[in-house]
């Protein structure tokens, strides 16, 4: 049986796959034709070439993510979506259904939330679906070993959820997922260009901004030159960013994210708390690349934080990990 573990992001869809390791990461997102005032649509791209059409499209086309805040918002497209992943991994209809999926997602779903997945699943024709919660994942692939007597405390910052959790191989202690991350930082960054240097930027261009000049790095001062529209004149224009330009924006939505931590950390009993104070935080997800976040939050909150190489593809890996390990399988996923 073929084994994957899909993590549905709202920016990025990753895919492990038992036996091979991460063999895809692409956007999650559609570029779909649509006349005015029609209800029908054909998709025209999917993934990363709908993505790199983001600003750029023809009139009737539309750029869409499907994936909105962890939920499946437009089931018709993420099966699309999925479908598409699963031809580049030369998944047939044949294949699928001798494919088992465990699908990573976010701390504390509702069960309406699963019954999207298994509809997705059911449109591919997939055999077997299994769920595991994304915490638990991204601890697993940071190489972090799960007992029921060791609770350990994650924090995975993504482009449209944070989640938060503190949890044991017996399951979650307390936790939540919040509806805030990278994606917030990019908007807020293409407000702050046309407010204060009079320069309109599309969404893809304050992702490669925060990407290349973010830095919680005391005295970093990196600089990038940023391409636009000069909002007067609707002129081409250019101008250069430094990371004290964007600091503040960086702060303010990562301030934020700790106060749910903190919160979350206040409502444990004092021997998780304990455990925690000594073990620290394990930090994971897209942000987390962001140079000297984990020294800022370890400052913020008086304890260790953990991070590891490649933070971005950690739940993923996780996923695999669960999929690959007879232990954590039944301990650590559901079919429900």
């Amino acid at each position: 049986m073929i084994k994957l573990a899909i993590d549905l992001g709202s920016w990025v869809t990753k895919i492990y796959m038992a036996g091979c390791g991460v063999v895809l990461s692409e956007a999650t997102c559609a570029a779909v034709e649509q006349q005015a005032g029609s209800e029908s649509y054909s998709v025209k791209f999917l993934g990363n070439k709908a993505r790199a059409l983001s600003g750029k499209a023809a009139r009737d086309t539309h750029i869409v993510n499907p994936v909105v805040d962890g939920d499946i918002v437009h089931e018709d497209l993420v099966a699309h979506l999925l479908a598409f992943f699963l031809g580049k991994l030369e998944i047939t209809p044949r294949k699928a259904r001798r494919t088992e999926i465990l699908f990573i997602i976010p701390c504390g779903s509702k069960a309406a939330l699963k019954e999207k997945y298994l509809r997705l699943a059911d449109c591919c024709g997939i055999g077997k679906v299994r769920f595991t919660q994304l915490p638990f994942a991204a601890i697993l692939g940071a190489n972090v070993p799960l007992s029921e007597a060791t609770p350990v405390f994650c924090v995975d910052i993504g482009y449209a959820l944070t989640n938060i959790a503190a949890f044991s191989l017996d399951g979650i202690i307390s936790g939540m997922s919040i509806n805030l991350g990278g994606g917030n930082i990019d908007v807020h960054l293409m407000d702050l260009l046309a407010e204060n240097y009079n320069l309109r930027v599309g969404a893809l261009t304050a992702e490669r901004l925060k990407n290349t000049v973010a830095s919680f790095i005391t005295g970093d001062n990196k600089m990038a030159a940023i391409d636009g529209r000069d909002a007067t004149s609707g002129k081409p224009a250019s101008i250069a960013i430094t990371t004290e330009q964007i600091r503040e924006v960086l702060a303010l939505y990562v301030d934020k994210i700790l106060e749910y931590v903190t919160l979350t950390i206040s409502q444990l009993p004092a021997e998780v708390a304990s455990s925690v104070m000594h073990t620290g935080i394990y930090l994971s997800g897209g942000l987390a690349k962001t140079d000297g976040l984990a020294g800022y939050i370890s400052e913020k909150l008086g304890f260790p934080v953990n991070i590891t190489e490649e933070p971005q593809l950690t739940s993923v890996i996780g996923g695999g990990m669960i999929l690959s390990s007879s232990h954590y399988y039944e301990r650590a996923s559901t079919t429900n």
